[in-house]
């Protein structure tokens, strides 16, 4: 097998490639593509699963994530080869995450992991059963180590505060929406002093994890990684809207206590769980945004879509989330 960091970027056009010619770049001109599928998801990324088989019979499960011609970096977050080095570092920390075998700015080709990553499968199915008492003490694991891999991983944007930037965002978007004027002034008022300032997962949930019957096998989808306050990713774990009907608040599969303590045993600092509590806020109030620009793209011709008007639906949902958790909260 060519060894990653050898592989050469340029061998690739990004313009012409293919699956195919990726694979071959990679791992030998005799390499055979013998199955190939498209999987769903993604408007400036295309995603394929790769079964390749090599001319000694050995034989490779693959995954390609490839950004699409004139689109190279993605609509938001880092470019694919950046993505690439930040998976290698996070491998290095000790975050569970497919091996990388090539990358480029326009693809990564990885191994497959198997497993299943549908929430509802995972909340529900029998199959899992054995894996969700497991999945909230394994979370904080992997974010202990996520958490501990170095600030170099990652671009510093200088975005010291995010409570301000999604701020500005609300206000680009011309929208009243006075729930989310009163949470970014509650949540102003009582911010919890910087634990410290570390990698940042940007999208750690329910649905960017591979499981299996035992439990958490990678930590998928890291484009939207960052340097700041490593609450930031626990917060947003407990998010409502990752829970998919569940009531438990740690991604619908578990308690605070089960995360806290696997993080904390797992080399994380010690938690403040009221500072726990006013990130989970904030990313309530960060999903509830979301949800509002995506609406927007659909009702402004951006990108029409009935799975982004159906995410603009959910927005009256945050705003009854923030009240009643606003309403929690001294």
């Amino acid at each position: 097998m060519t060894d990653p960091a050898a592989t050469d970027p340029a061998t690739t056009d990004p313009e012409t490639a293919d699956p195919a010619a990726i694979v071959r770049a990679a791992l030998g001109a005799e390499a055979v593509v013998s199955a190939s599928a498209r999987l769903p998801g993604g408007a400036s990324r295309e995603t394929w699963s790769l079964d390749v088989v090599m001319p000694e019979g050995g034989r490779h499960e693959l995954i390609l994530r490839l950004d699409s011609p004139g689109g190279v970096g993605g609509a938001a977050g880092a470019g694919l080869a950046a993505e690439a080095r930040l998976m290698r570092a996070a491998a290095t920390a000790g975050v569970p995450v497919p091996r990388i075998i090539a990358s480029a700015e326009s693809y990564i080709l990885m191994t497959r992991v198997p497993g299943e990553t549908i929430p509802r499968r995972i909340l529900r199915d029998d199959a899992y059963a054995p894996a969700r008492p497991r999945l909230a003490r394994q979370c904080g694991q992997a974010l202990a180590a996520i958490h501990r891999m170095p600030l170099s991983a990652v671009p510093d944007d200088g975005q010291d505060d995010p409570l301000e930037r999604w701020r500005d965002l609300l206000d680009q978007l011309g929208e009243p929406h006075p729930v989310f004027e009163l949470a970014l002034r509650r949540l102003g008022a009582t911010r919890p002093r910087r634990s410290r300032r570390t990698v940042v997962h940007g999208d750690f949930r329910n649905g960017n994890l591979i499981v299996g019957p035992e439990g958490v096998r990678a930590v998928l989808d890291w484009e939207l990684a960052h340097a700041g306050d490593p609450l930031e990713d626990l917060g947003w774990l407990c998010v409502k809207a990752w829970r998919f009907g569940s009531p438990l608040p740690v991604g619908g599969f578990g308690g605070y206590d089960e995360l806290v303590e696997g993080y904390e045993a797992a080399g994380g600092q010690p938690v403040d769980l009221e500072a726990l509590r006013w990130w989970e806020t904030f990313g309530v109030l960060k999903w509830g945004v979301i949800c509002v620009m995506q609406a927007m793209r659909h009702l402004r011709g951006g990108a029409r879509s009935v799975e982004l008007a159906a995410i603009g639906r959910r927005v009256c949902e945050t705003e009854w989330d923030l009240l009643r958790m606003l309403r929690e909260q001294p």
